[in-house]
């Protein structure tokens, strides 16, 4: 039993962490626009759309998720399989989950090589800036990355490799909404927009929506037990609206947390892949892993910032 709560609380807490260390990005959109709105629709934002974020958003995606990759569940059953003895639906989740996390591994692999290729960074390892060179093969490498999962899947179920394809379609369209948030935030905080407060607070709705997706889908390498994805993930938007309310400047100083999110993000990408094709890793390797690869950059941060502080 000691066993088992322990690996409850591992797991929220890891939830919590990658939550919050993913969702930085999106906190640092919600504080720039926020600065251009009303005092009152500043107070709207930050203390009733947490309702949003944390209980629709946060709280019905992975729900949807385990709903239509095991229809048979039903809703309802959907929310409490993970913690049932029938062996009806022990065997559906068996069934239905290397197709969930075969496409939410898919996901967060390309997420993580756009990241390393294309994107804008603080160079926290010696190799970023090599590939940033050769940013024009990031299509080549995640386009042969699907086409080697997919050869492999489909030897052992069509549906898994479909599972692949279905992940990396739903990475270019919400990468497409994230480049457009990027460019309707650089608007509005530039005085370039003529949006009405409630205008803006329901892009920052949808923004928070899509940024959400990175989290949600890395939180099935945690567990498929969706109460505690509900906790994990509700915690993190929590902390992600007060650093929101607080200074993000002086999260933002510790430079190489992205860094350490992404590298995350490849960790529990491949843990899901690995777990879809039958490895069967135990649940506390992801919230270790995740542990592990954010302290290391949050050590990296912190050099960084104390070596630059004058003596």
């Amino acid at each position: 039993m000691a066993i088992g709560i322990l690996s409850i609380i591992l797991t929220v807490l890891g939830l919590c962490l990658f939550e919050t260390i993913s969702s930085i990005d999106n906190a640092v959109i919600n504080a720039e626009v926020l600065r251009t709105m009303s005092k009152r629709a500043r107070k709207w934002f930050l203390w009733w759309g947490i309702l949003i974020a944390v209980f629709l958003v946060r709280g019905l995606l992975p729900w949807l998720i385990i709903w239509i990759s095991t229809p048979s569940l039903g809703f309802i059953g959907s929310l409490t399989a993970t913690f049932s003895s029938d062996p009806a639906v022990i065997k559906a989740i068996e069934i239905s989950a290397p197709i969930l996390l075969m496409g939410g591994g898919v996901f967060l692999i390309f997420l993580f090589f756009h990241w390393l290729f294309l994107e804008e960074k603080e160079f926290g390892l010696h190799h970023e800036r090599l590939f940033v060179q050769w940013g024009v093969w990031f299509y080549a490498v995640v386009s042969i990355i699907l086409a080697l999962l997919v050869w492999h899947a489909l030897k052992q179920n069509p549906l898994i490799a479909f599972g692949a394809v279905v992940g990396s379609t739903a990475f270019f369209i919400t990468h497409g909404f994230k480049q457009n948030a990027e460019k309707a935030e650089h608007q509005m905080v530039h005085g370039k927009s003529h949006l009405s407060d409630i205008s803006k607070i329901l892009y920052l709705e949808i923004i928070d929506a899509t940024f959400s997706i990175d989290g949600v889908l890395g939180a099935f390498a945690f567990t498929l037990a969706i109460p505690l994805i509900l906790l994990g993930n509700g915690l993190g938007a929590l902390v992600v609206r007060q650093l929101t309310v607080g200074n993000i400047e002086r999260i933002k100083k510790y430079k190489y947390l992205k860094n350490g999110a992404m590298y995350s993000v490849l960790a529990l990408g491949t843990i899901m892949i690995s777990d879809s094709f039958g490895a069967h890793i135990p649940e506390f390797v992801s919230p270790i892993v995740t542990f592990i690869i954010l302290g290391y950059f949050f050590y990296l941060s912190k050099k960084a910032l104390n070596y630059s502080k004058p003596s």
